[in-house]
């Protein structure tokens, strides 16, 4: 079985066309490019699982599966209608891109013809992200602190204010001040500056978040389910610190532990 499958892609490949080569090589190239753009959000994961539907399906038509083939063609023809739904938010940011200047001098990743911002090689400076945190947290003053890693969540920035100013305790505690117009919301921290205040988060619809928990929690587990990012929160009404990171949320974090999991995440060693 195995021998006739090979065999059958040998004797497709030296019996193709230039034209037909060359559209192989652009459609590996489209989908490369694509990935390119995508990894590190939560589509890469939908990017795959098309891919693996879409493999399935020409398997069991070489295959002949009748049953299965018919209603996975089905699924496939409307495929276009299900990736503008399922793809939403990166199409939305993609078209948002394309026309937006913010960006315009910063190093960016290229997709096609466009180029689109990539983070920088640069070290978290921790120490006053740190001492921000604990001041914050000895005064039960609530925070929500939004770090980038392979992606820097433009989608998000552009919810919020732009700051673009230097990492310092003394601007993050002024943000989070109780009587600040920026407090409320999110703090986007991207190649060691603060990019944005005020940002919007997503907010997760687990129903395995204790009820003590407030929006902070909620938006804070919901941005590391659907990005690659690390995401900060002191509790107003308890001053602990949690950290969402990788789809979980770790609850009571010392200030010892804080800085062992960020040393972890953004220390030149872990390059």
């Amino acid at each position: 079985m195995n021998s006739s499958i090979f065999q059958s892609v040998i004797d497709y490949f030296s019996g193709m066309p230039v034209v037909r080569i060359i559209d192989l090589l652009l459609v590996l190239y489209l989908l490369y490019e694509l990935y390119n753009l995508i990894k590190g959000t939560s589509g890469i994961n939908i990017f795959f699982g098309i891919i693996a539907v879409y493999l399935i399906w020409k398997l069991v038509i070489y295959i002949q599966m009748p049953l299965l083939s018919e209603i996975l063609g089905q699924f496939i023809s409307v495929g276009v209608l299900a990736i503008i739904i399922v793809f939403q938010q990166e199409i939305r940011k993609f078209l948002l891109l394309i026309g937006n200047t913010r960006f315009m001098n910063k190093t960016r990743k290229r997709f096609l013809f466009w180029k689109f911002n990539i983070l920088q090689d640069s070290n978290l400076n921790i120490a006053p992200l740190t001492s921000a945190i604990k001041k914050m947290a000895l005064s039960k003053t609530g925070a929500l602190i939004v770090l980038t890693r392979k992606n820097e969540l433009e989608d998000i920035v552009l919810t919020g204010v732009e700051i673009d100013s230097c990492v310092t305790d003394q601007l993050i505690e002024s943000i989070f001040f109780k009587n600040s117009p920026l407090h409320d919301g999110a703090i986007i921290i991207s190649n060691n500056r603060i990019v944005a205040a005020k940002c919007i988060l997503p907010v997760s619809d687990r129903e395995d978040i204790p009820r003590g928990f407030g929006l902070r929690h909620r938006a804070a587990l919901g941005l590391s389910e659907t990005a690659d990012a690390i995401v900060l929160v002191v509790s107003e009404q308890t001053g602990n610190i949690s950290i969402a990171i990788g789809n979980e949320l770790i609850r009571a974090v010392t200030f010892a532990e804080l800085k062992d999991i960020l040393n972890a995440e953004f220390s030149t060693s872990r390059k």
